[in-house]
């Protein structure tokens, strides 16, 4: 049986929707995991992201078991589910997504997924007056809510909830461990504060591969100009690129930055057209945009990403911010 639903899955990407929902329908008799669970087992966990996979295994502790779908290097916005996510969202006690449209190429997967089980976007329910609006689409907002620390605590306190939901018996424990995550975010962000305070104020511009660091910028008071929009798979034109380095020349900007879940390409195209019309700029690091940094590194982790990216952007930019970040931890040179 299973070996016939492997082979109605085979086919081209665009099919995998239509597959993976007749998984669904026979995912009951075809695959492990369908009679109940043992009592007080840990709870099964699949998060899309490693931003999600954070907070739950944080707050989780040894009460969960938590899987990230995509790991570092991942572009969400391209994401496709494969059929090895598929069969284990489909045995997931809780499976754990963004929302916001960040997930795009999954979302029907997804909302048909929580007809069935316990599937829940963790982001969409941010008051809408927090939210960055989507300069493309009126009904649409920016995901990348990560890049503000104080603002992404609002969805680590949604995924305690939603933990709670599923384990009322390990509630208060759930609720512990939120804290001292939240103090940790609260510190956090009281580091960023202090880190871009020092940058210069002439100097805070930062240019990127795409547009993911609005929520950084408003929060920072920094300019943000990404080459592409606020998903990856739009284009990076050449006006778009000309208009960049003429604005890196007239206003004499020093560093731009990659990304780790995009390819570099157009940003090292900025750098060659500055240093055509005579003006140096310096490639200031790579930021984490999408995803973490590599699995069990501190920049493998939330806190670890976000103190990475102050720490890199304030010292490329003219701050002052310890070689090793907020507490030492990072990986020297990086």
């Amino acid at each position: 049986m299973r070996e016939a639903i492997w082979r109605t899955m085979r086919g081209s990407a665009g099919d995998v929707t239509r597959r993976a929902l007749l998984l669904l329908g026979l995912a009951a008799v075809a695959l492990p995991g369908g009679l109940p669970a043992r009592a007080e087992a840990p709870l099964s966990v699949v998060a899309t992201t490693g931003m999600i996979a954070d907070a739950a295994r944080r707050i989780g502790g040894d009460a969960v078991e938590v899987r990230a779908l995509m790991g570092p290097g991942v572009d969400p916005h391209a994401y496709r589910q494969t059929r090895t996510d598929i069969a284990a969202m489909v045995r997931a006690d809780l499976v754990l997504w963004h929302g916001l449209y960040l997930e795009a190429q999954m979302e029907e997967f997804l909302r048909k997924l929580g007809e069935r089980k316990p599937t829940v976007a963790v982001a969409e329910s941010l008051p809408r007056e927090r939210l960055i609006a989507h300069v493309d689409y009126s009904d649409k907002f920016d995901p990348h809510v990560w890049m503000d620390p104080r603002l992404w605590s609002k969805v680590v306190e949604n995924v305690r909830e939603t933990l709670s939901a599923q384990r009322p018996s390990q509630a208060d424990a759930f609720a512990a461990n939120a804290a001292a995550y939240l103090a940790e975010l609260e510190e956090l962000a009281a580091y960023s504060d202090k880190v871009f305070g020092s940058v210069p104020e002439g100097a805070r511009v930062l240019v990127t591969a795409h547009d993911a660091f609005s929520y950084f910028g408003r929060a920072q008071g920094f300019e943000v100009l990404g080459i592409q929009g606020i998903s990856t798979q739009s284009e990076a034109g050449l006006q778009r690129v000309a208009e960049l380095v003429d604005t890196l020349v007239d206003r004499k900007i020093g560093a731009v930055f990659v990304e780790s879940s995009v390819s570099d390409r157009s940003v090292r195209a900025l750098v060659e057209g500055a240093a055509a019309k005579g003006h140096t700029v310096i490639i200031g690091g790579e930021l984490f945009s999408d995803a973490m940094g590599k699995d069990g590194t501190y920049e493998g982790t939330y806190p670890g990403m976000i103190d990475h990216n102050a720490t890199t952007i304030s010292r490329a930019l003219g701050g002052n911010a310890p070689e090793r970040g907020m507490a030492g931890r990072l990986a020297a040179g990086s």
